[in-house]
């Protein structure tokens, strides 16, 4: 049992190095638009806590969502960060796995530099909404009474920089349209639905139906149509493959082909050359 460990153990590790190894190399060609993923994490966070200065607290907007699903509160606030962190995590998990498993269908670097792609541009899109349209914030610590609802004028750049990490990420106000844990969920959900080896449940659906139903037609030109044609159109149809047969462009392109011509004169093939050679005496 010990050397069968030592010797799995063996083989594991020299997995994990040699594909450290052919990460590296992709780390090393593709670091710039990962180091800009990440930094851009930083800018949209300080987004957020500069429209948080903006906020004004207000009655909360009419939803069905806040009257079907109970508040969490204070109380119950971490159960949506908790919810959340395990996603997180369990995603970064899982982008390591070919480190370990000999099923890989990508590689680690390349994921990331998609999925920070996707956030990136994602992000841009809410920093542009949420400065757009400025709403009252329906989280407890967002309305008219509490501390948090309004901040006071920033005394230095520095106090804005530095974003009150992470207590100005986790109780922000006026960042609603739309939310940041939604893009982290749907993006991860996506590549993982994309690269990974299991679906999850609307995915599943989608993938079904696509599976099920037959692919959509092509209204570009070139397939049949899928209204029966009315007897205008059957006219005209008839009119272009008749016009078509005039100047020589029907389909038939073997029956139309270009002809050489010798001495003159249009022969068919080589046979026919023969003999007018024959006739010639050379």
């Amino acid at each position: 049992m010990t050397l069968y460990i030592a010797r799995e153990g063996s083989k594991l590790w020299r997995k994990v190095c040699m594909e450290t190894s052919v990460e590296l190399q992709l780390l090393l060609e593709k670091w710039k638009l990962l180091l800009a993923g990440l930094i851009f994490q930083y800018i949209h966070g300080l987004a957020a806590r500069g429209v948080h200065y903006l906020h004004r607290p207000g009655p909360a907007l009419q939803d069905l969502g806040y009257m079907v699903l109970p508040e969490l509160g204070k109380e119950r606030g971490y159960i949506s960060e908790s919810l959340f962190t395990v996603i997180f995590l369990s995603f970064v998990l899982w982008t390591f796995h070919p480190f370990i498993y000999h099923s890989k269908r990508f590689y680690t670097v390349l994921l990331w530099r998609r999925v920070l792609a996707f956030l990136v541009a994602s992000q841009v899109l809410r920093i542009i909404t949420f400065y757009s349209t400025q709403l009252p914030g329906p989280n407890y610590h967002c309305r008219e009474g509490s501390e948090l609802a309004r901040l006071p004028r920033p005394e230095s750049v520095f106090e804005v920089l530095l974003i009150n990490f992470p207590h100005g990420v986790i109780y922000g106000c006026g960042d609603l349209i739309f939310s940041s844990h939604m893009i982290f969920a749907l993006v991860f959900v996506r590549t993982y639905q994309k690269y990974g080896s299991k679906r999850y449940t609307v995915n599943l659906v989608v993938f079904f139906v696509d599976k099920k139903l037959p692919e959509m037609p092509d209204r570009t030109g070139g397939s049949p149509p899928v209204l029966p044609l009315s007897v205008k159109d059957k006219d005209s149809r008839a009119k272009e493959e008749n016009h078509k047969l005039l100047n020589g462009n029907s389909g038939e392109t073997a029956d139309w082909r270009q002809r050489p011509q010798l001495n003159g004169m249009h022969v068919e093939n080589g046979n026919h050359v023969h003999s007018e050679a024959m006739l010639n005496g050379t």
